[in-house]
């Protein structure tokens, strides 16, 4: 019987951006860019708040509203401001073992 090799791991997830449409495509820099939280069916919703929370600052109502708005929205907009904030507010996310991506604001 052969060996099996150990599939390999990825560490870093590549930051998502999500489309709105085709003409969309040029980014206009007086639009503010938006870190989404998706919902997934892995972390627990206390686990999601406070990571909104710890990460981001927000009171434990404010962490438990978009919380809330992930788990029966399916996402929710947790921070705003330029591309490169909210690669590293995505990234973050990723760093939690959250689903993250950013667009802008439109």
């Amino acid at each position: 019987m052969p060996a099996r090799m150990p599939m390999p791991v990825r560490c870093a997830a590549a930051v998502e951006t999500e489309r709105a449409s085709a003409a969309a495509e040029t980014a206009d820099p007086d639009v503010p860019w938006i870190t989404l939280v998706h919902n997934d069916p892995v972390n627990l919703m206390s686990y999601v708040a406070y990571v909104f929370q710890s990460y981001f600052g927000f009171s434990e109502a404010k962490a438990n509203q978009l919380m809330l708005d992930v788990h029966h929205k399916g996402r929710a907009v947790v921070s705003s401001g330029t591309r490169e904030e909210m690669e590293r507010d995505v990234q973050a996310m990723h760093g939690y073992g959250l689903w993250a991506t950013l667009r802008q604001d439109r």
